[in-house]
């Protein structure tokens, strides 16, 4: 095992993807796999259906958690009222009068999913790549290279409603279909375990169901709240036994190397699959260029990393390899690396129950869990 050297080493990061690094949002779905990216193989088992290891900490390898597609379930009680006066994220006053075409569109796929679930699926005309679940496989992709909107391929859609956030770029294109006499709505892009339910009566808003957005916040929060009790009841209670978990975003063909910490939305992630977020405990707040002293200072058991970064660097030894202060943890001599689809990991959206479960088992029952 190579020894890391002690001095920082703050990768350089091509000029092209330092923007793109600004926010959560844009780093979630960096990978031009989408939500395909690490999809294939079977799905995680269920919680219930799983018996935890005795030690988390002593398990030696790498697993992945994945997700079944659950089933839209359109939230359908409650007329829509039309037209519908709000205020966006933006503070821009805007009334919606139609949404007979309706593109929603973000990094994650999350307002998608949302839209279907208020009962809207059939009027959604197109998709954004991270987009994946079968209800809307259809629908004809409006993003380009990855993530870019594609403004030729959105007008000749002809949406009547653009529901977004500031997660897709380039923005003059966002500034074009409002030019264009196209409502586009501008929705909270922080994605937390704390803004689930603001972001959906967001959505339900704009599209004039507010009443929905309320019974979809309340099922999706009471399904959250579910999934945190049942992994409480499997995660070890005590804190000196609790897994030091560090999230790390990595995109090994930019050398792209990142810690995320407070506020990033990885701590939510973190505490609610019962782990100590080591980052935030060291004082690293948002996404900030990774350093082998500061890795070696957060002594992780376990690194949760997105499925298309792992790949990125071929896999765990590629892993320890291209970051050789990991090979100084816990979590580097374990080879524990847990990840997850780039679109799934960090959506916090409807199927953020489904994300923290599936994690769990892949955490706590990695011998039911093929990496």
């Amino acid at each position: 095992m190579h020894s890391a050297p002690r001095t920082s080493r703050i990768r350089p990061l091509v000029s092209a993807v330092l923007g793109a690094l600004l926010t959560v949002a844009v780093l979630a779905g960096c990978s031009g796999s989408g939500a395909s990216t690490g999809a294939g193989g079977a799905a995680t088992p269920r919680l219930a259906d799983v018996a935890a290891v005795t030690d988390p900490k002593a398990w030696d390898g790498a697993s992945t958690a994945r997700i079944s597609p659950v089933p839209v379930e359109p939230v359908t009680d409650g007329q829509q009222q039309l037209p519908a006066s709000l205020v966006d994220a933006q503070g821009t006053p805007l009334t919606v009068t139609d949404t007979s075409r309706i593109l929603a569109l973000d990094i994650y796929g999350s307002l998608s999913r949302i839209v279907f679930d208020l009962g809207f699926g059939d009027t959604v005309i197109g998709r954004d790549v991270s987009s994946g679940f079968p209800e809307i496989a259809d629908r004809p992709l409006v993003t380009q290279n990855g993530h870019d909107l594609n403004a030729e391929a959105i007008l000749a859609l002809a949406p009547t409603l653009i529901i977004t956030d500031t997660s897709l770029g380039p923005w003059d294109t966002v500034l074009q279909m409002r030019d264009a006499g196209v409502t586009v709505v501008i929705v909270d892009s922080k994605r937390s375990l704390a803004t689930v339910g603001s972001l959906t009566t967001q959505v339900s808003d704009a599209l004039g169901v507010p009443a929905r957005g309320a019974v979809l916040a309340a099922r999706t929060s009471q399904s959250i709240d579910a999934a945190v009790r049942a992994i409480a009841a499997i995660a070890p209670a005590d804190p000196a036994e609790k897994l030091r978990i560090v999230f790390l975003y990595v995109r090994g063909q930019a050398g792209v190397y990142y810690l995320f910490g407070e506020g990033s939305g990885a701590d939510d992630l973190v505490g609610a699959v019962g782990g100590i977020d080591v980052s935030s405990e060291i004082g690293w707040s948002g996404m900030r260029p990774l350093t082998d002293e500061g890795l070696v200072a957060a002594a992780p058991d376990l690194v949760l990393m997105m499925t298309g970064g792992l790949e990125s660097v071929n896999g765990v030894d590629g892993l320890l390899e291209a970051v050789p202060a990991l090979q100084q943890t816990p979590a580097g001599q374990h080879k524990r690396v847990v990840d997850m689809a780039d679109s799934q990991i960090l959506s916090f959206g409807p199927d953020t129950a489904s994300v923290l479960e599936a994690l769990a088992v892949a955490i706590y029952a990695p011998q039911d869990v093929a990496g």
